[in-house]
């Protein structure tokens, strides 16, 4: 069961339903620690005073900024008395469409659920009435000493928060493009050949088809490492497509796309596979000695046997 981390509640027009926020993710990052080269010893930071070089211990540490020529300080139970610090209630205050909400405004998703089985039934009524009719509720709430602008919605089994940016955080993207010159312009036959690419390449969302697998490659690195075995180094990535080659870089897409082949950028990448999931795959191949084989020889060989028919003879191609 994960932890609640904020407890208060929903309120929409008279209705007030009490709820627990919970993370709707986790991070499965490869966390590190520090260590001097050469040994085992951790590094450790300590809190120090800029002008003595003392240590300076963590209850006499107070908030401070620069202003108006010198320097103002602020306790923790000053920044909670003043508004919004006590705020416990998520205050709808209008529906919006949720597909009016520009991507760039999306922060963090939460999870929202009832505190308790006797308001099962506002909270359901809540969520069942913004599932039909595709609307979100726009509030505003505070966690951990910061108001947030949020969208509540509806989803399959419960409501969803998700934090916002406010409209002055998301920055102008016109200062990164500048006036299209024409340069810049594709020419009709390159943006049809663009959209056959995209066409031959679309499909369903499936979250769960995609994997962290730099994770994967880094937990690899650790393992090798501790076995002194030979950390082998990734592709390169591809270089930029010149403008001279873009039209014949999308024909050949195209052609690819047409023979019911995506084209291969859009290929699996053995080498982003682990030993022990080229392994697997090995097996489900049939793939006979498959188990004195190093890694290279490992994908070479799930390479050459997930080939379609008839390509044999060719080279594997690798996705960038």
């Amino acid at each position: 069961m994960p932890r609640k981390i904020w407890t208060g509640s929903i309120n929409f027009g008279l209705v007030t339903i009490p709820v627990g926020l919970y993370a709707a993710t986790e991070d499965h990052t490869v966390q590190f620690h520090q260590y001097e080269r050469g040994t085992a010893d951790r590094i450790r930071y300590k809190r120090v005073n800029e002008r003595t070089g003392e240590e300076v211990g963590f209850n006499d540490i107070v908030k401070g900024r620069e202003f108006d020529g010198g320097v103002i300080t602020v306790e923790q139970s000053e920044l909670d008395e003043i508004a919004p610090g006590r705020s416990r209630t998520i205050d709808i205050t209008t529906f919006v469409d949720l597909t009016e909400i520009d991507p760039v405004h999306f922060q963090k998703t939460y999870w929202l659920a009832p505190n308790s089985k006797e308001h099962y039934r506002p909270y359901n009524l809540l969520r069942r009435a913004m599932h039909e009719t595709s609307q979100a509720g726009i509030a505003t709430f505070v966690l951990r000493g910061k108001q947030y602008l949020t969208a509540v919605r509806a989803d399959d089994t419960v409501l969803a928060l998700n934090t916002l940016f406010f409209a002055d955080e998301v920055r102008d993207p016109g200062e990164l493009i500048g006036d299209e010159d024409e340069q810049a312009k594709p020419s009709e036959k390159e943006l049809q050949m663009a959209t056959t690419i995209i066409e031959s390449m679309s499909g369903p969302w499936e979250p769960e088809q995609y994997e962290d697998t730099y994770t994967a490659k880094v937990e690899e690195l650790l393992a090798e490492k501790a076995h002194g075995g030979e950390v082998t180094a990734a592709e390169e990535p591809p270089k930029p497509t010149d403008v001279i080659d873009l039209t014949e870089a999308l024909r050949r897409s195209v052609d690819e796309a047409r023979k019911g082949r995506k084209p291969a950028r859009a290929e699996e990448d053995l080498s982003e596979l682990s030993k022990a999931e080229l392994d697997d795959r090995a097996k489900q191949l049939s793939i006979k000695g498959r188990s004195k084989m190093k890694r290279a020889e490992l994908e070479e060989a799930v390479a050459a046997a997930a080939k379609p028919t008839g390509t044999e003879g060719r080279r594997p191609r690798k996705a960038s």
